[in-house]
């Protein structure tokens, strides 16, 4: 897995209760339905987007990664969102995912 975020493992350690709590919500949301890994962490990535979330993104991406989506499965989700969010979020998108996907 991936080094994750210096301000993400400081909440880890400083909340351990709530983090723990917050994993074991995202494990019950993953396990609620029949969507697998991959395609729960393409729809993510597509929220993210949505949200304008950099941080979201990059660690959905790699995420996606691990679960086995390729760099055109992720930037094809990614252009979905043209349509829904509008190009200047896309773009945006495409460019946080670019730099996960090329080696940040």
């Amino acid at each position: 897995m991936a080094k994750l975020p210096g301000r993400y493992t400081k909440f880890l350690t400083d909340y351990p209760a709530i983090a723990e709590a917050y994993h074991t919500l995202g494990d019950s949301v993953s396990a609620a339905g029949p969507l697998d890994a991959k395609t729960r962490e393409l729809i993510k990535i597509g929220i993210a987007v949505g949200a304008r979330q950099e941080g979201g993104v990059r660690s959905h991406v790699r995420k996606a990664v691990e679960a086995g989506a390729t760099k055109e499965e992720i930037r094809h989700a990614i252009l979905q969102a043209t349509t829904t969010v509008g190009f200047p979020n896309m773009m945006a998108g495409l460019s946080w995912a670019d730099d996960v996907l090329d080696g940040d």
